[in-house]
């Protein structure tokens, strides 16, 4: 069986670098046999990878790949705290905030980028329970932002 990082290769993705904080808070928290990240934008080579409202200025397929980018920075925070991604037991919880345009109402296709990817890095290990929330505006004018908790085994 493939690990987490082997999956995530054969999807054409690595684990970046963790993303430094915007303010102040830190990438994750490990209370007990948890692991809570913060909330993680569209980060890629420290620059969000777009700006704007869904269902306005970026459209929904394309906020559902900034869904998946937030999870694999969350996956990055993840393994910056734990050392071994082999170490997560399951994701438990997934909560997606959607930057969203007074009309638009798919925020659960949208989030459905991150579940997805968590899903095909984790394997049954991914199945979470989630929340998709619309909200009128994200740090840094981000469409998408994703926070997970796993838990851990040793």
């Amino acid at each position: 069986m493939s690990t987490v990082e082997e999956r995530l290769s054969e999807l054409g993705l690595t684990v970046p670098e963790v993303v430094p904080p915007v303010a102040a808070y830190v990438p994750a928290v490990r209370d007990g046999s948890y692991i809570y990240t913060s909330g993680q934008l569209p980060m890629v080579d420290g620059k969000l990878a777009a700006t704007g409202k869904v269902g306005a200025e970026v459209g929904a397929d394309d906020a559902k790949e900034l869904a998946a980018r937030c999870a694999l920075n969350a996956i990055a925070a993840i393994k910056a705290e734990l050392g071994d991604l082999e170490k997560v037991a399951r994701v438990v919880k997934v909560v997606g905030f959607v930057a969203s345009d007074p009309s638009f109402t798919g925020q659960p296709g949208v989030i459905n980028g991150a579940s997805e990817l968590l899903g095909k890095a984790f394997g049954d290990k991914g199945v979470h329970a989630r929340s998709a929330v619309g909200v009128a505006a994200l740090p840094l004018d981000a469409p998408v932002e994703v926070e997970v908790i796993v838990a851990v085994s040793e």
